[in-house]
């Protein structure tokens, strides 16, 4: 994980050890990220904005840290009319656990959802797993280490505590001590319950966009 490069990066590392912007309502505007990606993300009483548009234009729009950096409105004039939204995730962070890793590298698993959507926003992917589930380990979000998992028989897994077992064995994937982050949909109860439990914490939530803000060109 680089610990240089954009911004937001440095105030993800600090919420991940406890140390949060102001909690003054007011909003940061930095520019874009990688990949022409841009984000919104809200912290406790402060957010930061990740944007190739001027701070001004941003500022008119009246965000604030207290949701507003999460409106609607405001993602929708991130993203531009042919743009994308993500959906509004819980950020959550924990420590890996390093020594011996229990998990085996997972091959052949390219076709999985969760691979096909890490290849969307994330680089230096890997992936790991067992019987369990599959787990993957990428550089995403401003260039932090980032996890999320997925259980081969989430119907069944969930309720025998598979999840939050496999989570816990993937922060052996991690040196000691160092942060690891995952973006999880609220509305996902089973997955946050299982992330909460393997021992993440939530320090805030985001919203990742793709914008499109000039004229759709005519398919030739």
């Amino acid at each position: 994980m680089h610990t240089t490069g954009h911004p937001l990066l440095r105030l993800l590392l600090d919420a991940a050890d406890g140390r949060f912007p102001p909690a003054d309502g007011g909003v940061t505007v930095l520019g874009p990220l990688s990949g022409g990606l841009e984000c919104s993300v809200a912290f406790t009483g402060h957010a930061v904005v990740a944007t190739a548009l001027p701070a001004d234009d941003v500022r008119a729009l009246r965000p604030d840290g207290f949701g507003g950096s999460l409106a609607p409105d405001l993602l929708r004039a991130l993203a531009g009319p042919h743009g994308t939204i993500g959906g509004v995730d819980a950020t959550l962070t924990a420590r890996g656990t390093g020594g011996r890793p229990r998990l085996p590298v997972r091959s052949g698993v390219e076709d999985r959802p969760r691979v096909r959507h890490a290849r969307e926003l994330r680089t230096r992917i890997r992936t790991f797993g067992d019987e369990r589930g599959l787990v993957v380990l990428a550089e995403g979000l401003a260039g932090r280490r980032e996890l999320s998992c997925e259980l081969d028989d989430p119907a069944t897994g969930a309720g025998r505590g598979l999840g939050r077992s496999l989570l816990r064995d993937a922060l052996t994937l991690v040196p000691g001590g160092e942060p690891v982050f995952a973006a999880v949909s609220p509305g996902n109860a089973r997955s946050l319950r299982a992330f909460l439990a393997a021992g993440f914490t939530p320090v805030g939530s985001e919203c990742i966009v793709r914008p499109s803000r000039g004229p759709r060109t005519a398919d030739r």
